[in-house]
């Protein structure tokens, strides 16, 4: 009984939940059922429950099917009036768009900010060649000019492939055209390195007459001084047919620690220098200077005091008196001498003689200075860096610079006086320094500059602040402390000469004469024997100057009375 009673309850709520799907569905589709009131129905009676929901449902499919039917019908007309390719796309488009709009967007900006930089160099250019100009430009302006205007040319048609790049397709563009990145016709190398036609070098032999000794002597300035005097002092040699001896640490500098001497020897082919202890062990230990010449009699005559003379009779040296070439050759107005001129002034058949000393002698300057030198060989050049420091300074550009930088000899101590007494001066201000070094920078196209110089770290922070390219600070760098960590200079520590000054201001110059482009110091010695390792090493490029070259400072003060 129970279960009869659970069944028509199940029977009435089912009945009830078919009524209202129904109301809610078609209210107006309910048909009136004479058996709504009768007695209650068996849960059993399923015919008859189907027999009441079959016609509904018959209905409802009929008109789906219909509709169906009919939807295809409207768009007969509508794909015969309108691009149906059109209308399904439209939605996919309108999200393309929005990205196309946004790169179109983007490209236009940076090619206004490029535009702008064209404007800029543009007007520079217009500054530099014609406003300041007097009307007589050189040959190496001139490069500089096609230089700049290729450079605006290849920066017109970088700001084409931006505009163009939104409607790229590969690297072909709507309009069919294609974007050829490299102008081989337009290539031009404004900083290539200098032909030194060393083919074309005017030369003299070495040959050294045996027993036949020239003592260089060399003692004005400092180390860069005593270098170029000591080269010199070779085509002396080299004319008067003699070994030349290199003088004693303890008399000069120990030029060992910084020369190659063996290298010397190796490229002309015999033994043409030798050092003062191999002199000493000839001479068994006590030498005689036969002839003691000074090139310059004024201001004092060699450059010779009574403190040197006692520390080459010291060193086991005796010597005659001191004697002039020249009654009045002066350091500061050297005249011009020949060949001729130094066989008739220093030939003797003695077997040592000493000159000094002719660092500010004027001899054959064309030929002495030549690429190469003046005496025939067959290196690259005759006085170079030890091999310690050539390695080390190999190790430092591999470590730090890499292949393409430039190299600036900032000669700053002591250099403010020096300069001040010329007319016009030669110390810049930094504000002015950094333009130029800038302007360099730009020409060269060079990312990172190796800094020699002995300013203050009050200076070059300023100048280190103030060299901005296209609002970027290019890096100047300086050779770091000593580091365990750091392994470039390794060879210098394992020889224990890392600190040596000379050593140190070797290793500048030689990591300067490998640099893509120099700025030297104007009538820094210094500066002088970089240019010449330059040019003998083939490292010289169009681009070589002075700092500042061809401007005065902006503000000079007065000169100390």
């Amino acid at each position: 009984m129970d279960r009869d009673s659970s069944d028509d309850d199940n029977e009435n709520d089912r009945q009830t939940l078919i009524q209202q799907n129904d109301t809610k569905k078609l209210p107006h589709e309910i048909p009136t059922s004479p058996r709504a009131s009768g007695p209650p129905r068996s849960s059993f009676r399923i015919e008859e429950l189907e027999s009441q929901i079959r016609p509904r449902f018959k209905l409802s499919f009929n008109k789906r099917y219909l509709f169906a039917i009919i939807l295809p019908l409207l768009f007969i007309p509508i794909f015969f009036s309108a691009d149906i390719r059109s209308l399904f796309s439209s939605n996919i488009s309108s999200l393309q768009f929005n990205t196309v709009s946004d790169r179109i967007e983007e490209s236009q900006l940076q090619a206004l900010h490029l535009l702008n930089q064209q404007q800029s160099s543009l007007l520079s250019l217009w500054n530099h060649t014609f406003v300041n100009s007097n009307n007589n430009i050189t040959a190496v302006q001139f490069d500089d000019i096609k230089a700049a205007l290729l450079n605006q040319i290849t920066l017109n048609k970088h700001i084409q492939q931006i505009l163009l790049s939104p409607h790229r397709t590969g690297d072909a563009v709507e309009n069919g055209s294609v974007l050829v990145p490299n102008y081989s016709g337009y290539s031009f190398d404004r900083c290539a390195k200098v032909d030194q036609k060393f083919s074309e070098r005017r030369t003299t032999e070495w040959k050294p007459k045996r027993d036949k000794f020239l003592f260089a002597i060399c003692l004005s300035g400092q180390m860069s001084n005593h270098l170029i005097c000591v080269e010199k002092h070779m085509f002396f040699a080299a004319v008067l047919g003699r070994t030349l001896v290199i003088p004693s640490s303890k008399f000069d500098y120990q030029y060992d620690r910084v020369l190659d001497i063996d290298h010397i020897n190796d490229c002309v082919g015999q033994k043409v220098v030798i050092s003062f202890e191999d002199f000493m062990e000839i001479k068994k230990n006590h030498a005689h200077i036969d002839r003691f010449i000074c090139y310059f009699s004024s201001p004092q005559p060699c450059y010779v005091d009574e403190e040197h003379l006692k520390k080459l009779r010291s060193l086991g040296i005796s010597m005659g008196k001191l004697e002039n070439a020249w009654k009045n050759e002066d350091t500061k107005k050297a005249s011009p001498k020949t060949v001729k001129d130094v066989e008739d002034n220093f030939a003797s058949d003695d077997d040592v003689i000493a000159i000094g000393d002719v660092f500010f002698a004027d001899v054959e300057t064309d030929w002495v200075t030549q690429p190469g030198g003046p005496i025939a060989h067959k290196c690259k050049t005759l006085v170079e860096p030890s091999k310690l420091i050539l390695l080390t300074a190999q190790r430092f550009i591999q470590t730090f610079l890499g292949s393409d930088f430039i190299a600036l000899h900032f000669r700053r101590h002591g250099f403010l006086k020096f300069c001040n007494v010329k007319n016009p001066s030669c110390f810049y201000p930094i504000p002015q320094a950094a333009g130029c070094i800038t302007r360099m920078i730009e020409r060269a196209n060079t990312p990172i500059i190796y800094l020699s110089t002995d300013a203050a770290e009050s200076e070059t922070g300023l100048l280190q602040s103030m060299v901005v390219l296209n609002g970027k600070t290019v890096p100047l760098v300086k050779r770091p402390p000593r580091s365990s960590a750091e392994k470039w200079d390794a060879l210098l520590y394992r020889h224990g000469i890392e600190n040596d000054p000379q050593v140190e201001a070797m290793l500048d110059k030689t990591i300067c004469a490998m640099a893509s482009v120099y700025i030297g110091s104007p009538g820094s010695t210094f500066t002088e024997d970089i240019l010449r390792l330059r040019k003998g090493w083939g490292t010289a490029s169009l681009c070589d100057e002075y700092l500042c070259q061809g401007e005065v400072p902006n503000f000079t003060a007065e000169v100390e009375e």
